[in-house]
Order: C-alpha cells, then sequence, then structure tokens
C-alpha cells in the first residue's frame, strides 16, 4: 500500500480540497481529483529526506539551551549597538570549513546562525564543505569560525553522529 500511496492522508487531503476547489462531484473533476492525489504523494516521497537518527538527548537539551542564550545575548548586543549610536559596527563575512555534511545537521546549523541576531548564513559550497556567514560585529574572523564550530557544528555532530 506504501508503494502506490506514500502518504494516504495527504491523498485524501488533496482530493477533498480538489472538489472543495470545484465546487462539483462531477465525474471528470474527480478522476483528476484522484489522479492528482495519487501523484503529489508519489512525487513528494521522492523528496523526503533520510530518516533522522538522534544520538544523545542530553547533547540536544544543552545545545537548545546554548542556543537560547547565544539569541538572547545576541539580541542584547544589537540592541545596545543601536541604543549607543556608536559608529558604525566593523561586519564582515567569514569563511568556515565544515565537517558537518549531515543534510538535517546542517539545516538545524543554518536556522541557529539565521536566528541569532546579528548573523547570517550567507551560501554553502557543498562541494568544498565551505560555509560562509556574515558577522554584524566582527573582531575576528578566526575567533568568530572557532566559535561556531564549538558551540553549534561539534554538538550536531554529536548528536546526529556524524
Amino acid at each position: 500500500m506504501k508503494r502506490w500511496l506514500p502518504h494516504p492522508l495527504l491523498s485524501f487531503a488533496l482530493l477533498a480540497m480538489w472538489l472543495l476547489l470545484q465546487h462539483s462531484l462531477a465525474p471528470t473533476d474527480v478522476l483528476l481529483g484522484l489522479i492528482l492525489a495519487g501523484l503529489i504523494p508519489r512525487l513528494w516521497a521522492r523528496l523526503e529526506p533520510p530518516a533522522l537518527r538522534l544520538a544523545s538527548g542530553f547533547v540536544a537539551l544543552r545545545l537548545a539551551l546554548r542556543v537560547a542564550g547565544d539569541i538572547l545575548w545576541s539580541n542584547l548586543m544589537v540592541m545596545r549597538r543601536i541604543w549607543s549610536r556608536r559608529a558604525e559596527p566593523a561586519s564582515g563575512f567569514v569563511t568556515i570549513p565544515l565537517e558537518l555534511r549531515d543534510p538535517w545537521g546542517l539545516a538545524v546549523l543554518a536556522a541557529i546562525i539565521s536566528a541569532t541576531p546579528g548573523t547570517v548564513w550567507v551560501s554553502h559550497d557543498a562541494r568544498r564543505q565551505l560555509l560562509v556567514i556574515h558577522v554584524l560585529e566582527l573582531v575576528d574572523a578566526a575567533t568568530s569560525a572557532g566559535t561556531i564550530k564549538q558551540r553549534y557544528e561539534r554538538p550536531l555532530m554529536e548528536i546526529l553522529q556524524c
């Protein structure tokens, strides 16, 4: 059954939505709805990432608390920077060589970096395993790269058993 309908609830929802949008139960509308409800979930199944296996719940909790604290701290630092009206911050780009190759881990790393005020995920070169981020208040590129690797990449690799 999973081979023909990998996501039966999605198929049912698509058929129901199609018929509601058509305001009709005509045989052609039902047939087209069944075709869409059969094809779209099969195409969707091809896009599914590999299954996620977490190794350490304790490390995941510690990482979550660290990220929450870093986001709070960054918010305070950006707010202080805005209110102090000091000179423009010395911002810049930092290139970080990554060891993390897991798609789940990269997605979480992207979310962490983008959620932290003052940093933005700019690009990722999967072939050379290089990450480029922009840092609002850049003091030292090597220190920023080391911080990202130690505080976020290493725990993610431990959690995902990479």
